[in-house]
Order: structure tokens, then C-alpha cells, then sequence
């Protein structure tokens, strides 16, 4: 076997990790954090890191492998967790192969469901995805052909509080990371959403911050707006008010009818909302206070 074999060898075998961090900004700390992967020999293939100027944090989302470490990866843990005392640094590390598990909850329109399934179905998302939960029974038989459990709890203005319960023990039951209300159309109460706070996200159908609340698409419409978009955000007390993480638009004119643009907002929708967990899957969004940073 020649040298170069011999690498592509050990390349090919070696596991990569994922490590995220964030701490208030200062001179130095790539230094700080390169030199402590250096010396533990994490070998870095990706890095992306961004110092906000107004609120002083940095952030950012490295991705190394092993395949000339010195030690094991508790080593990397130990000499990063002692750096943190320093720098004051919240951080993750965790395989890239890793597929969090996610809980998705939705009404009646399955067009957000659907491609969150079919992209799941190809691998184009990576992620697990350990249950739908839904207050109605209509897509049952959609979640069902994907060999996915569906639960369904129906919930009343008087049952709220005990159904929101079993939504919660749900998602710690089956040891979910991740609410997604694809299409959800009910608002989440303020002690759920405290609860799930940086651990739910939802798509509205509009171009947020404007056109908050029901019937987007009408409001818009009496607007006559040119161009309509969905956002997906993190899940907040404070309806529809949550960081933004994705936005998708498109083009209209005149002649588009309210119920044109519901037609037309479903593509925005789905297509925001899956791009959303995609990039929270592969651990990109670091929350920025009422904004989100996307590395």
C-alpha cells in the first residue's frame, strides 16, 4: 500500500464532528479555539464564524474529523470545556452524522407536511422524524403510508391546557429535539411556548413582519401588494414575533385574487419551512436575541 493509499484509507474511515459555539466577542478567540483543536490534532474542513457589532456576540459553526486526533473525543471535550471558563463560551460538539429528532405538528393543509415528508423520505433532510401529531384526523393516511406514528388530539377552547399537556409529553416521550407546526393552526399558549422557547419552529403565511395574525393572504390582497412570502420562525409568546430564520417570495400582480395567492403562498410555505429545518438540522442558527444568525 502506498503513502497516499495509506491516507485516503484513514480519510475515509475518519468520523466528523460538528462543533458549535458562541461567546461575547473579544480579540482572539479563533486563536484560542484553533490552537485548542490544534493541539488535541481535530483536523478543521469547515469553518464559518460571524462577530455581531451590536450586541458583541460571536458565533460560529466548525466541522472537524478525527483521523489524526491524538486522543478521543472526550480529549476534544475536556480541553474546550476548560476554555470556556475562559471566553465565557456556550458550545456543542456532536457527530455530523447525527440525525436529531424531530416532532412535527399540524391541522388540516398537509402542502408543508408533504414536503417535509418527501424530502425526509430522500434524505434531503437529516433528521428523525418520531411522530405527527394534529387536533384533526385528515392526514392520517398521509403520514401513515410513511410508516410514521400519527397521534391525534382534538382540542376545544375548554381542553386546550390538558392537550397541550399531551403534546408535551409527546415530544419528551419520544425524546423529540425539535417542534415544527407545519401548518399548525392553532396559537400555542404562553407557558407551551415558554417551554419549547428555541426548541419549536412555525411557518406563518406571510412575509413577517407585516400581515401578522389570520387571513394573511386577504390582508395583503386589500394591500395590493406585488410580491407575497412565507416566513419561518422561532416559536415566541409574542404571536408571530419570533427570529426569523427563513423567508421565501414570489412575484404577483393585479390580477392575482385572494384565493389566488393562497394557491400560489402554499409553494412559499413548504418551501420556507423545510429549508428552515434543514438548516436547523445541520446546526447553522444561533440565536441573536430577536434576531437569528445563519452560518
Amino acid at each position: 500500500m502506498t503513502a497516499t493509499t495509506q491516507a485516503t484509507t484513514q480519510a475515509t474511515k475518519a468520523t466528523s464532528y460538528l462543533f458549535t459555539f458562541q461567546c461575547p466577542d473579544r480579540l482572539g478567540i479563533l486563536a484560542k479555539v484553533s490552537t485548542a483543536l490544534f493541539e488535541q490534532g481535530a483536523y478543521v474542513t469547515e469553518s464559518f464564524h460571524y462577530g455581531d457589532p451590536q450586541t458583541e456576540h460571536f458565533f460560529a459553526r466548525m466541522v472537524f474529523d478525527d483521523h489524526v486526533l491524538k486522543g478521543d473525543i472526550a480529549d476534544v471535550q475536556e480541553s474546550l470545556t476548560s476554555l470556556a471558563g475562559e471566553l465565557d463560551l456556550q458550545f456543542a460538539i456532536r457527530p455530523a452524522a447525527y440525525r436529531p429528532k424531530v416532532l412535527i405538528a399540524v391541522s388540516k393543509h398537509d402542502h408543508c407536511l408533504n414536503l417535509l415528508l418527501t424530502k425526509w423520505r430522500a434524505n434531503a433532510l437529516a433528521i428523525d422524524i418520531v411522530g405527527v401529531v394534529s387536533n384533526h384526523d385528515d392526514c392520517r393516511s398521509l403520514v401513515e403510508w410513511y410508516g410514521i406514528p400519527f397521534h391525534h388530539y382534538p382540542i376545544t377552547p375548554h381542553t386546550k391546557p390538558q392537550q397541550e399537556a399531551q403534546i408535551l409529553d409527546l415530544f419528551a416521550t419520544t425524546g423529540a429535539e425539535l417542534l415544527v407546526l407545519a401548518r399548525y393552526m392553532q396559537i400555542l399558549s404562553d407557558d407551551m411556548s415558554r417551554k419549547l422557547e428555541g426548541r419549536a419552529i412555525n411557518i406563518h403565511h406571510s412575509f413577517l413582519p407585516g400581515f401578522k395574525g389570520a387571513r394573511p393572504y386577504h390582508q395583503a390582497y386589500e394591500r395590493g401588494v406585488k410580491v407575497i412570502g412565507a416566513t419561518a420562525h422561532f416559536v415566541t409568546s409574542d404571536l408571530d414575533e419570533g427570529p426569523i430564520i427563513a423567508q421565501e417570495v414570489k412575484p404577483i400582480d393585479h390580477a392575482y385574487t385572494a384565493e389566488d395567492m393562497v394557491l400560489v403562498g402554499q409553494d412559499t410555505e413548504a418551501v420556507a419551512l423545510a429549508n428552515a429545518v434543514r438548516l436547523w438540522s445541520e446546526g447553522r442558527i444561533f440565536l441573536n436575541g430577536h434576531r437569528s444568525v445563519i452560518l
